[in-house]
């Protein structure tokens, strides 16, 4: 119950996301966010953890594909996602994933990530998913789909994409793609028109809010 994963792409990192909840002295929770650091000390070890279900260019088919794992980590025929679920052995598992095909439809990309919630629900993992950042098209038929599948399971949304739409380009760089960066203090307001703090505190937020609920309902 104290460990959950990170699974996804570039954004999530463990040297960009999360992982600095495992060092007071690089993050700033603020007044208004100090009732977080219960949760930061509940899953202590699992914010700093390299996932073996995370890596630069992963998308949703390829957290299932056994063709995609680290072969001096996981067993032969094991997807990443297997692999990390039955290494860490997690209650929770964020999935978030940013990379797609520019030609599949979001039909796809919803088709791939049932498997891969069905595939954490087997196991006994709760699967939270996250939207994805930008405002093209593409991007918010994807967010679309993964709302749909959130709703089809009843399982968490982490609208990710919701929480930077304030921010200046919303929340990305001058390329459409990578996040607008500043350090995690977020009591600090010039440092909260970047993305990365948002990107760390809203998942922070999401950990805690399912937490509590789990155990307000855990008999």
């Amino acid at each position: 119950p104290h460990h959950f994963s990170k699974i996804g792409d570039c954004q999530n990192v463990e040297s960009y996301f999360l992982a600095v909840f495992e060092t007071p002295e690089e993050y700033s929770l603020g007044e208004d966010n100090a009732y977080l650091s219960e949760t930061i000390d509940y899953y202590k070890g699992s914010f700093s953890r390299d996932s073996l279900a995370v890596k630069g260019g992963f998308n949703v088919a390829a957290i299932i594909s056994p063709l995609r794992a680290d072969p001096e980590k996981c067993p032969k025929n094991t997807s990443p996602l297997d692999c990390e679920l039955e290494t860490w052995n997690p209650s929770i598992a964020l999935i978030s994933l940013e990379e797609w095909w520019e030609d599949r439809p979001a039909e796809d990309y919803a088709n791939y990530m049932r498997i891969a919630v069905d595939d954490a629900i087997s196991k006994g993992v709760l699967p939270i998913l996250a939207t994805r950042a930008g405002n093209t098209p593409k991007v918010m038929a994807l967010n679309a789909a993964i709302a749909q599948v959130a709703y089809e399971n009843d399982i968490p949304l982490w609208n990710f994409w919701l929480a930077i739409q304030p921010l200046p380009s919303h929340g990305l760089s001058p390329d459409g793609f990578h996040l607008t960066f500043a350090r995690n203090f977020f009591d600090d307001p010039l440092r909260m028109q970047s993305a990365w703090p948002w990107r760390n505190l809203t998942a922070l937020q999401t950990l805690h809010a399912v937490r509590v609920g789990l155990e307000s309902t855990t008999p």
